[in-house]
C-alpha cells in the first residue's frame, strides 16, 4: 500500500470568500518518495476493462459505465501499485478526493472484517467513480455501490463536490459506510481518523448503509445513551490519536477561530465547524503547509523544547507528495468552473498553481518522471524542501517571498483568461485553457529555479566545509 496518510479540508460555499466549493487534501506517503504527476484522462483512455494491482479485484464490465467523462488527476507515475488517481474534476464540474485513511476499531472489524482477498481501495476509487458522475450525490450512491459489491481492504474517507454541496463518506468495515452532506456555511478538517461524528439515520443530509442502524443495535455497538456519535461507534480514541490525528485539527480550529481553545490531544472536537470569516484559497494553502506556527510544536520555532518539538505530526511533512484544492467556482461560466489547485512535494517550499480542468492535457513540467529529473516540477520541489529543511530561519523568508510572487502571477493569469475566453467553446475554448494552464506552470516553474538560485546564494556561507583567510 501507498498513501497511508493525509489531511483533508473541506469548505461550503457560503463558507468561503468566492462562493466557491472547495475540497482538499494533502496525499503523503511513507519513507518512499513517490513521484506524482498532473494527467487529464480522455473518456477513450477511461479502462474498458479493470483488476486493481494490489487486491487483484477484477470489476464486472458491467459496473464500468457506457459514456464516461473526461477528467483530470493526480496519478502515481510509476504505476507499480496501480493508478492512485487521488483527485480530480470531471467535465461536469464534479469533484473527487480520495481517500483519507482513516481509524476503526475492532467491535465493527469483528462484525464486517475488511476483505483479506479482493476488494477495492484508494488505488481504485477515483478511476471507477469520477469519469461518471454529474453531481456530487451521484459520488456518494456510486462508491456506496462498489463498497458493497466489491468491499474494501482499508478504511477511507472520500469527499464529492459540485458547484452547489460537498459530501463526505466513510467505509465502515467491509462492505458498509456513512455520508454526510456538509452545511454550505461550515468546513472541515479530517485527519486521519473516522471523522463524523453527530449522525442522523433517515434525515436530510446523512446517508448510510441500509442496515448500519440495524447492525448498530444488534451488536450493542453504540456507547451513548442518546443519539447516534459515529466515531463513538465505529472510530477510535487513541494515544496515537492525541499525537497524530487530533493535533492537526485543534491547529486548525484555532487558525479559523482563535476562541476555539481546547488542547491539542483533545479526543471530542467536532466535525462541522464555523470559521470567524469567509475562507480563501491561501488559507487553504497555509494550512496544507503548515507545521504548527507560533505554538511549542513546531520544528522550525523556538518556542518548545526538543521533546515537544517531536510530540505531534504535523500537517507539512517531508512525506506530503501531492497536494490539491478542487475548486467549483459559482461566479464564472460553467465551462471554467473547475480549478484544481495543485502543488507537488512538501508544502513548506511548493506553490499551488490553479489549473482550468476543462482539458485534454496538462504542462510537461507537471507530467512528472517516475526518476529524479530537475525539468519536472515534483523533483524541484523536493529538492528545495530538503534544501530549505536545513536552515528554515534562513530559507523560509526566501520561501514566502517566492510564494506570494508565484501566487499573485497566478492569479493575474487566471483573472486575464477568465476574460479573454468568453465567447469561446468547444476546442478553442479548451485550447485557451491548456495555453493558459501551460503559462502558469511555467511561470511557477521558473519562479522555484529562481528560488532555488536565492537559497544557494544565502546557503554558500553557511557551509560548515569553509576556510575564511580572515578568520
Amino acid at each position: 500500500m501507498k498513501q497511508t496518510e493525509c489531511t483533508t479540508i473541506l469548505v461550503g460555499k457560503n463558507a468561503s470568500l468566492d462562493g466557491s466549493t472547495m475540497i482538499a487534501r494533502s496525499e503523503d506517503g511513507g519513507r518512499e518518495i513517490i513521484p506524482e504527476g498532473f494527467k487529464a484522462v480522455n473518456a477513450n483512455e477511461q479502462p474498458k476493462h479493470y483488476e486493481s494491482v494490489i487486491s487483484h479485484q477484477k470489476i464486472d464490465d458491467a459496473d464500468l459505465l457506457a459514456n464516461p467523462l473526461r477528467y483530470t488527476s493526480a496519478p502515481d507515475v510509476s504505476g507499480k501499485s496501480g493508478i492512485w488517481a487521488a483527485a480530480g474534476i470531471n467535465e461536469d464540474n464534479v469533484a473527487m478526493t480520495a481517500t483519507e485513511t482513516i481509524t476503526t476499531n475492532c467491535r465493527i472489524q469483528g462484525i464486517d472484517p475488511l476483505t483479506k482477498k479482493g476488494g477495492l481501495g484508494e488505488e481504485d476509487l477515483v478511476t471507477l467513480t469520477l469519469p461518471y458522475l454529474h453531481n456530487a450525490l451521484d459520488g456518494v450512491k456510486r462508491v456506496s455501490y462498489l463498497l458493497e459489491k466489491y468491499g474494501t481492504y482499508e478504511m477511507n474517507g472520500m469527499a464529492f463536490a459540485d458547484k452547489n454541496e460537498i459530501w463526505y463518506l466513510e467505509s465502515i468495515g467491509g462492505h458498509h459506510w456513512i455520508a454526510r452532506r456538509i452545511p454550505d456555511d461550515a468546513y472541515v478538517i479530517a485527519p486521519n481518523r473516522l471523522n463524523i461524528d453527530e449522525f442522523h439515520f433517515g434525515k436530510d443530509g446523512f446517508m448510510a448503509s441500509a442496515d448500519l442502524e440495524d447492525l448498530i443495535k444488534e451488536y450493542h455497538l453504540n456507547p451513548d445513551r442518546e443519539g447516534y456519535n459515529m466515531r463513538h461507534i465505529f472510530g477510535s480514541s487513541t494515544i496515537k490519536d492525541a499525537h497524530y490525528n487530533n493535533p492537526r485539527a485543534w491547529f486548525v480550529h484555532n487558525y479559523f477561530d482563535p476562541e476555539f481553545g481546547g488542547q491539542p490531544g483533545d479526543q471530542e472536537q467536532p466535525f462541522i465547524c464555523h470559521a470567524n470569516r469567509k475562507i480563501s484559497i491561501e488559507d487553504i494553502a497555509w494550512i496544507e503547509s503548515s507545521h504548527y506556527q507560533d505554538t511549542p510544536y513546531d520544528v522550525y520555532g523556538n518556542e518548545g523544547t526538543t521533546a515537544e518539538k517531536k510530540a505531534l505530526r504535523p500537517i507539512a511533512l517531508n512525506r506530503n507528495f501531492e497536494t490539491h484544492i478542487l475548486q467549483v467556482r459559482n461566479d464564472v461560466p460553467e465551462a471554467i468552473a473547475g480549478v484544481q489547485w495543485l502543488a507537488f512535494g512538501p508544502n513548506t517550499f511548493n506553490c499551488m498553481v490553479p489549473f482550468y480542468t476543462n482539458v485534454t492535457t496538462t504542462p510537461a513540467s507537471y507530467q512528472t518522471s517516475p526518476k529524479f529529473d530537475l525539468n519536472k516540477i515534483f523533483w524541484l520541489n523536493k529538492l528545495t524542501a530538503q534544501l530549505g529543511d536545513t536552515n528554515f530561519k534562513v530559507y523560509g523568508e526566501l520561501e514566502n517571498d517566492f510564494e506570494q510572487k508565484s501566487l499573485a502571477e497566478c492569479h493575474q493569469i487566471q483573472h486575464e483568461t477568465d476574460k479573454e475566453v468568453k465567447g469561446k467553446s468547444g476546442k478553442e475554448l479548451q485550447k485557451a485553457l491548456e495555453a493558459a494552464n501551460q503559462k502558469m506552470a511555467d511561470q511557477v516553474y521558473n519562479n522555484t529555479i529562481e528560488l532555488l538560485g536565492n537559497m544557494v546564494d544565502e546557503g554558500h556561507n553557511l557551509m560548515t566545509l569553509k576556510y575564511d583567510l580572515l578568520d
